[in-house]
């Protein structure tokens, strides 16, 4: 008889994420989980289609036994089976649910899988309420290099709310471990720079309306501010959408960032000047990572050989939800110690290793990947547009 941890989804953040954690490292520590409560205060309790779409995906990857998963349930039950397996996977919300929360839950079951793997992932590649696709691009995956991670990313198609139709495709190969990362350095601001785009039949004017927001609010206190304003590509965007993504680049390799989406009601100038009052804040908080990077770097941490250390601002309540379940599921322990205005997030990883890792497939003159040296894994031969 199966044994299953319990795990109640209406505690702290009580929302999507708790899914996603605690998913992605039963899957990974061949744990079975039982899910009870699932968004048990929100609006409309339990299970949406994004998260049910992102869970029935890590079953696929690991072979997993699903018991309550259909939309509405507030109780799953999820047996993963005894590896992750290589291969080519779709996942499609059919709406415009968010593909970086569907990449978050399935990008690190892929890492330890026991071969290369191809996502296609479909839905919202620029959604509310989570971060854009060019954030993920731009600011999270340059932190996973820190924890001797790459990933090979594509942006086939954009999909916007409310028809979504956005298309990514992820490359992965997989790794026998991960290192352990230091990020306690912050460093001087290097540049500010980002994207302001316009979809469909919106025009420019929208684009560089929320330019100007931004530099309204950085410009007094950093002058190299570069932030192009364009039109997306109507095959590649053929919906109507705007929206703005802005980053910091430090002299340490931290990248601090924020980003807003226009919105009927909203004026352009408003969600630029938003996203510059998010930027400036992260910038002036003296931390090395920012709120919406905090939190998903927790999981890494917690598999990680060796002592990771984060220096961060503010605990987020996705950070500690995050920290919570990683603690529970990998048998970790967190450290949280107040350095001035800064918290410094500390954890000895739990040292997992890829029992299934294909190091014996691997060529001799080309180091598998999680060494020094690039992957090796052929790129698939994507044909969907």
């Amino acid at each position: 008889m199966t044994e299953y941890m319990e795990i109640d989804g209406s505690i702290l953040e009580g929302g999507g994420q708790i899914l996603r954690i605690s998913v992605a490292l039963s899957a990974i520590l061949t744990k079975p989980i039982r899910v009870t409560n699932i968004r048990a205060g929100r609006r409309k309790p339990g299970l949406a289609a994004q998260h049910l779409v992102g869970m029935k995906l890590v079953a696929d990857m690991c072979g997993a036994k699903l018991a309550g998963a259909s939309i509405g349930s507030m109780e799953v039950r999820f047996a993963p089976g005894r590896k992750i397996s290589q291969g080519h996977y779709v996942a499609d919300t059919r709406t415009a649910g968010s593909i970086s929360l569907l990449l978050q839950v399935a990008l690190p079951c892929a890492l330890m899988a026991d071969g290369p793997v191809s996502l296609d992932l479909k839905g919202g590649t620029n959604a509310d309420m989570a971060p854009q696709i060019d954030y993920i691009t731009n600011i999270f995956l340059k932190y996973l290099q820190k924890f001797g991670i790459d990933v090979d990313i594509r942006i086939v198609r954009r999909g916007y709310f409310p028809k979504g139709g956005g298309h990514v495709t992820l490359v992965v190969n997989p790794m026998e471990k991960f290192r352990a990362a230091t990020i306690l350095e912050r460093g001087d601001v290097l540049k500010v720079y980002g994207w302001s785009f316009v979809a469909g039949t919106l025009p420019m004017k929208l684009a560089h309306q929320m330019v100007d927001g931004v530099k309204e609010v950085i410009m007094p206190s950093e002058n190299e501010v570069e932030i192009k304003a364009y039109k997306e590509d109507a095959r590649i965007a053929p919906d109507n959408c705007s929206g703005i993504v802005v980053v910091c680049e430090t002299t340490k390799g931290c990248y601090l960032g924020a980003d807003g989406l226009g919105k009927r009601g909203a004026l352009p100038l408003d969600v630029g000047l938003k996203a510059g009052h998010e930027l400036l804040e992260a910038i002036r908080s003296g931390a090395c990572v920012d709120n919406h990077t905090q939190d998903q770097l927790i999981l890494y941490m917690a598999l990680a050989e060796g002592k990771s250390a984060v220096r961060c601002g503010k605990l987020s309540l996705h950070t500690r939800t995050a920290m919570h379940f990683a603690e529970r599921l990998a048998n970790v322990r967190f450290v949280v110690t107040e350095d001035g205005e800064h918290n410094v997030i500390e954890c000895f990883g739990m040292s997992h290793v890829n029992k299934h890792f294909p190091a014996a497939h691997w060529p001799r003159d080309q180091p598998a990947p999680g060494t020094d040296r690039p992957p090796t894994a052929p790129t698939p031969n994507f044909n969907y547009m």
